[in-house]
């Protein structure tokens, strides 16, 4: 990784789950119990690694062709769902996040958040984690069900992203700072969905990955986050001198 070639960083863009939260526990564990209360091995790391950061009805296909469950996706949707909204007050940050946010904030580093979670799940994920999420502008958030993103163009789509780095610079527009280019953008994410789409927006990446996703991934890891992307295994791990970020 050349970080002499590219752009400096002027702005940061997150996903939520797995990144910031520990909510992939919560689906993982979710997803496991179905698939045991149909005598169906637990989901591997491979199938796992190709749902994150996917709209709900769409990593519910995905994962009914690969699993043969009995349901339709908008079945299992709500089956998931209804399991999961019980659970999503235990979520927790993940490691360094607070920090990490707390750090371009105090250095007026711009960031916003681009989750595919729903209003309504974000809103359960989320609510005991203000000190966290209120880190945030309200302007700079951009949801699953937000109006801008196009049906059928969540992750790996690149839409979110640049969604999420237009409300960042709609609000630099109004004290005439010049508009963060999307190679000036370092985009945290710890699914691939994700990181193909920031790939596919033009942005740098940091992969955050769980590590036996990496591990499934060893042999690809570098073509999934591309030339101008690097992989950690925490938000803790950042080298923010590399990025121009302290």
């Amino acid at each position: 990784m050349d970080l002499m070639k590219r752009p400096a960083i002027r702005a940061c863009l997150f996903d939520m789950d797995g990144l910031l939260i520990d909510s992939e526990r919560i689906y993982t564990e979710v997803t496991n119990e179905l698939l045991a209360e149909h005598n169906k091995p637990s989901l591997p790391w491979s199938i796992k690694a190709d749902l994150q950061g996917r709209p709900g009805t769409e990593a519910s296909a995905r994962f009914l062709k690969w699993s043969e469950l009995p349901y339709t996706p908008e079945e299992f949707y709500a089956k998931t769902t209804d399991r999961q909204t019980t659970r999503w007050k235990y979520t927790r940050p993940m490691p360094g996040a607070e920090k990490l946010l707390r750090h371009l904030v105090d250095q007026q580093v711009p960031i916003a958040l681009a989750t595919s979670s729903h209003r309504g799940n974000y809103l359960l994920k989320t609510a005991h984690l203000t000190e966290v999420f209120s880190l945030f502008d309200d302007k700079h958030k951009v949801l699953g069900d937000d109006p801008r993103i196009p049906k059928g163009r969540g992750k790996p789509q690149p839409d979110i992203w640049q969604i999420a780095l237009q409300c960042l610079n709609d609000t630099l527009s109004l004290s005439g700072v010049e508009p963060v280019k999307p190679e000036e953008c370092l985009v945290f994410e710890d699914g691939i969905p994700g990181v193909i789409g920031a790939k596919r927006a033009g942005c740098q990446v940091v992969w955050v990955p769980d590590p036996n996703i990496l591990n499934e991934f060893s042999v690809t890891k570098d073509e999934i986050v591309g030339e101008w992307g690097e992989i950690i295994l925490s938000l803790e791990d950042l080298d923010l001198a590399k990025y121009g970020l302290l």
